[in-house]
């Protein structure tokens, strides 16, 4: 618990009201959206602005207290749960669109601000911002900043980490730097900026963000690809992207997932093949309309059974929803899903696709994939429950092959979930005992008491993942 004393000190700086050490407010902030995880803080605490934070990250040095910087809870690598106690930060008050500067095709923004709305303001102008995680209508800026989140749109626009082009960051002793700005070009020094983006809160808190903005796309198009037969639906994928085709959008369902999800949407899916793939393409609609006619070219002679572009605007946005919401409509089926994202090079699709059927039937669990197969980023759903210990061990192992496997196949751990506490276990399996070795030399240059997001991307002894109740 936090001494009296300090607790005077935390309210002073941003006021009672906004600090809570209520048995209520902390249940609040003691989980996200991974399952299994759950710890209680200490206190919540909502800083105004920068000198806040700053103010309060300097007493947390000092006395040693935890702090875990929070945006909207929706990341799924238990990122944001408070697994050592101490203090979750929120961001709801730096929730402004500072700046979008037209002329230098950026916009400067706070940590709080939500996706989906900055993506909304941006198109009003024109301009057009790519990132676009599920999680988007929820999600902030903050939080897909420390994740370095994806999107459907990633194969051919990348991720966040690709339009940020500098943070204002406060360090764990409570200075505050600057780093990148409005530039195309910047090589003074280390490249900060893309240090702090993807590092889950544990190198310093984000108070401030420049984004890279681009021109809207004139045109676009959405074609539904319909197969019965796995193995041809990733073949095509690969297939697509050999031909020198980028597509904005390439998205892999299975047929377990397909049923789901249009039992969820109910906006006329099929649900009688063994795959689909969702493809959109932007640009100038003389190119869309010709990568289109290439694309579904390639997937007919892949064996789909059909090809069909949507016939509006709505119908397409429909296709886009469904696909988004394809965690939600699995979650309803079973009491605990664990969606994981393995990614491989995008011509090692087909055979990740397979083996990751082979691994479900080896271990007798239920999973559903789906993905931004365009990429490589699959996200194998095993749909279970936490309370069947014996089941919950099989889950454990089926994952650790599966992610084995994508290794194998040169591929990694997480493509956008982040390690957080729940692929911390595998991370060694990806960059080696050396990597790790450098990954805790920066922490530690940076953050020496181990106060910002700890017990985070490093694991403990144990490989498995820890269970941590109230």
């Amino acid at each position: 618990m936090i001494p009296i004393e300090l607790k005077k000190s935390f309210e002073d700086i941003v006021g009672a009201h906004n600090y809570d050490d209520s048995k209520a407010g902390r249940l609040v902030y003691s989980y996200d959206a991974t399952p299994q995880f759950q710890s209680l803080p200490d206190a919540v605490i909502a800083p105004n602005n920068t000198e806040e934070v700053a103010a309060i990250v300097k007493l947390c040095n000092e006395y040693k207290i935890p702090i875990v910087p929070r945006g909207s809870g929706t990341n799924l690598c238990a990122g944001t749960c408070p697994t050592e106690g101490g203090i979750v930060l929120l961001f709801k008050h730096l929730n402004q669109v500072l700046e979008i500067d037209e002329e230098n095709l950026t916009a400067t923004v706070e940590p709080g601000v939500i996706t989906l709305d900055f993506i909304h303001q941006v198109e009003e102008r024109g301009l057009f911002y790519p990132p676009d995680p599920s999680s988007m209508k929820i999600s902030t800026i903050g939080g897909n900043i420390n994740e370095n989140s994806g999107g459907l749109r990633g194969l051919k626009y990348g991720v966040t980490r690709d339009y940020v082009l500098g943070l204002e960051v406060v360090l764990a002793n409570g200075d505050v730097i600057k780093t990148g700005g409005k530039l195309a070009k910047d090589v003074a020094g280390y490249d900060l900026t893309r240090l702090f983006v993807g590092s889950e809160g544990t190198l310093g808190i984000i108070t401030k963000a420049i984004l890279k903005l681009i021109p809207m796309p004139e045109s676009k198009m959405t074609m539904l690809a319909l197969y019965q037969d796995l193995e041809a639906a990733a073949k095509s994928v690969s297939t697509i992207i050999a031909n020198k085709i980028i597509p904005t959008t390439l998205e892999f369902l299975d047929q377990p997932t397909l049923k789901v999800v249009e039992d969820f949407a109910k906006i006329g899916l099929p649900t009688d093949v063994k795959a689909v793939l969702l493809i959109e393409q932007d640009g100038p609609i003389d190119i869309v309309k010709r990568d289109m006619l290439k694309m579904a070219a390639i997937c007919e002679r892949e064996h789909a059974v059909s090809v069909k572009v949507a016939d509006s605007e709505k119908e397409a946005d429909d296709l886009r929803t469904a696909r988004r919401s394809a965690l939600s409509a699995l979650a309803r089926l079973k009491p605990t899903t664990i969606l994981e994202d393995a990614t491989v090079p995008r011509s090692e699709i087909a055979k990740m696709v397979v083996a990751t059927n082979e691994i479900a039937k080896k271990y007798n669990l239920t999973v559903c994939t789906f993905g931004h197969a365009g990429d490589g980023n699959l996200h194998p759903t095993c749909l279970t429950d936490v309370r069947n210990h014996e089941e919950i061990e099989r889950v454990e192992k089926a994952f650790e092959e599966i992610f084995i496997k994508a290794i194998e196949l040169g591929g990694t751990i997480t493509g956008e979930h982040g390690v957080g506490v729940m692929k911390a276990p595998y991370l060694e399996l990806k960059v080696g005992k050396e990597g790790i070795a450098a990954m805790q030399a920066i922490k530690s240059s940076l953050d020496p008491n181990n106060i910002l997001n700890p017990g985070k991307v490093f694991a403990k002894d144990s490989r498995k993942r820890v269970v941590i109740t109230t």
